[in-house]
């Protein structure tokens, strides 16, 4: 099927360019409220579902027994820009888990940061592991580790009792079978499962359960410190420190997912061409068509969902809109 368009950019009075997608919205029965296009093929949602990859973390006991605060469990859940607040709270992971930079294998990147970046050069340093995107998750998992006695050598693995135990989460949690989807390798070098929109809607809105003590504890945390899910610039902070209520991550190849707790719901979003601006303003007009916001919320969502673009000049020189 053809997925319908989700955002239009223009420049000048002009379209540009058209952005197809698909997204659905759930609640913890699956029923849907919002749903289109192809929401049953199965697709990688990558970093979108970390909440799932920190969970382990919570139920085993692990972020009990080594005092983790909720800053640092928000981090377990970022992709972040690696700037020096992330690398605080990521070395502060390690160190009371009693593990190494070293044992770190998700690999070393610059900052994300331009300014983060920006001053490792000049302070003549090499990005290390700890700078990377995903290095609160790896701390996370390297903490999980620890605590149930597994070797931390090769943590990222399929067959790793980390990643067993996050498989089984996200089996339990989208109603999924992950043995017979196709499975890859993040960028951050641990597994990847393929999963449809619906199912991972579905996890997302029975994080939202009163009665399920580690969802409820990561979107308190997420929500509480939203600068250590992404960063200053990043779309994933911004969107929630305006709407508060919001738990949302992105997944990279355009990809949205997150969960309303107060209404229950859960939602997951896929733009076709893997566009990231795109899909930030595709998932806006999706939560517009909610009947679950105020209007500060609805007026927030509207400035994500529409906005100008500029040049480096700081000239007009298009926008780009929500279709929905």
């Amino acid at each position: 099927m053809t997925n319908p368009i989700i955002a239009t950019v223009k420049r000048g009075d002009a379209i540009e360019s058209q952005h197809r997608g698909s997204a659905v919205v759930s609640d913890a029965d699956g029923r849907a409220a919002v749903s289109f296009g192809n929401v049953t093929t199965p697709v990688f949602p990558r970093s979108a579902i970390k909440a799932f990859q920190c969970i382990p973390l919570l139920a085993s006991g692990a972020a009990n027994a080594f005092g983790l605060n909720d800053e640092e469990i928000a981090l377990c859940c970022a992709s972040h820009d690696g700037e020096p607040h992330h690398v605080r709270v990521a070395r502060s992971i390690l160190a009371k888990a009693g593990a190494g930079e070293e044992e770190y294998e998700c690999g070393a990147h610059w900052p994300s940061n331009s300014e983060a970046s920006r001053q490792l050069a000049r302070e003549r340093h090499e990005p290390l592991a700890v700078h990377n995107n995903c290095s609160g998750k790896h701390a996370g998992m390297l903490a999980l580790a620890k605590h149930i006695g597994a070797i931390t050598d090769g943590y990222t693995k399929l067959d790793h009792p980390v990643q067993k135990r996050v498989a089984e989460t996200l089996q339990s949690h989208c109603d999924f079978d992950l043995t017979n989807t196709a499975v890859g390798i993040d960028g951050c070098s641990v597994p990847t499962w393929a999963i449809p929109l619906q199912n991972l809607a579905l996890g997302f809105a029975r994080l939202t359960a009163p009665s399920h003590t580690e969802g409820n504890r990561i979107i308190s945390a997420v929500r509480s410190h939203p600068l250590m899910v992404g960063g200053t610039k990043s779309y994933d902070t911004k969107i929630m420190q305006d709407i508060p209520r919001l738990f949302i991550k992105v997944g990279a190849e355009g990809v949205y997912c997150g969960c309303i707790q107060h209404a229950g719901l859960g939602f997951a979003l896929k733009c076709d061409d893997g566009g990231t601006r795109a899909a930030q303003a595709g998932i806006a007009g999706v939560l517009l068509k909610l009947d679950c916001w105020t209007a500060a919320e609805e007026n927030a969502l509207k400035r994500y969902a529409n906005h100008e673009l500029r040049n480096w000049r700081g000239i007009r020189v298009g926008e780009i809109n929500s279709a929905l």
